[in-house]
């Protein structure tokens, strides 16, 4: 009997040696974070609250630097925790990298990721995107914390999946003129927010100034003169965005979206060096002309 409980003695003493020594090996550990940035909120929120407007093509962002100052950030929230990266999510047509996303995708400790855009510019993919990353490296203890840059409430799923396995997700927002810019679901499911304020991106955000086209300096194009030139820029349209694109459009005849009407004024007014803005049959004849080709093509 006393030969029994020895064993048992050394078998536990054996035991508590082994916990011991893990629990040793896990304090020397460091902790592990990661900065998850959705790069569609953030273009929307920090252009509107630095340069008043959501669209892309009036201002420039400077993502190497603003990156930069994000994980400062993150080296300050989590003192005692060292970067894995940042994953920096977009969206492009087809998935093929922009110049602009293939120098952000050069950078050290940034790792790129590409959803879709529709042919309204609209995101798709990206949220799914965000989640397998965070569900992975949670799932894997790669990561510890998360700081999270985005308001979607689609991102609910992903910072549940994250928690699930036991990391823990920061939101991080963007400070809204007026309102909020994040979901409140959202704000309600993560572990800690912050926001970043003006200045924190005034540093980082540029006001483009737009061309000027003097209507006095040059004889005013013709219909036919401006017709051409939408049907121009529809060959181009389709080239780069490829049919699929082009029956997502159709249906929305004789109307363009916003942002696609905005490109084609914009890029119309640079092949005629003439402004279009006020001139009401100019314009309709730029997208006439626009029209005409796709529906030819379709």
């Amino acid at each position: 009997m006393n030969d029994d409980l020895s064993a048992l003695a050394d078998r536990l003493d054996r035991t508590n040696e082994l916990l011991q020594r893990m629990l040793a090996e896990v304090a020397k550990t460091p902790s592990t974070h990661a900065i998850f940035v959705d790069a569609g909120y953030l273009y929307a929120a920090a252009g509107r609250l630095v340069a008043g407007t959501e669209d892309r093509r009036a201002f420039d962002l400077d993502a190497e630097g603003l990156i930069d100052a994000l994980i400062d950030r993150a080296r300050t929230v989590f003192a005692d925790s060292r970067l894995l990266r940042v994953y920096w999510y977009d969206g492009a047509r087809r998935r093929i990298h922009t110049a602009e996303q293939q120098t952000i995708a050069e950078l050290p400790d940034v790792k790129v990721r590409l959803g879709n855009l529709n042919a309204n510019n609209q995101q798709k993919g990206v949220d799914s995107l965000i989640r397998t990353d965070l569900e992975s490296l949670a799932r894997h203890r790669a990561i510890s914390d998360a700081a999270l840059l985005g308001g979607d409430e689609d991102l609910v799923s992903a910072v549940e999946a994250a928690q699930g396995y036991g990391a823990r997700v920061h939101l991080w927002g963007i400070e809204a003129p007026e309102g909020r810019n994040q979901a409140e679901p959202l704000l309600w499911e993560v572990d800690s927010q912050r926001t970043l304020d003006l200045d924190f991106f005034k540093p980082y955000v540029s006001r483009r100034t737009a061309p000027a086209y003097d209507a006095t300096a040059a004889a005013r194009p013709t219909r036919e003169d401006v017709r051409f030139a939408g049907a121009q820029i529809a060959a181009k349209w389709l080239s780069a965005r490829g049919r699929e694109a082009l029956v997502e459009l159709m249906p929305g005849h004789p109307y363009l979206p916003g942002s696609v009407d905005q490109d084609l004024l914009v890029e119309a007014e640079g092949i005629l060096q003439y402004s279009l803005r006020g001139q009401a049959d100019l314009r309709r004849a730029l997208r006439d002309g626009f029209w005409d080709h796709l529906q030819s093509q379709y």
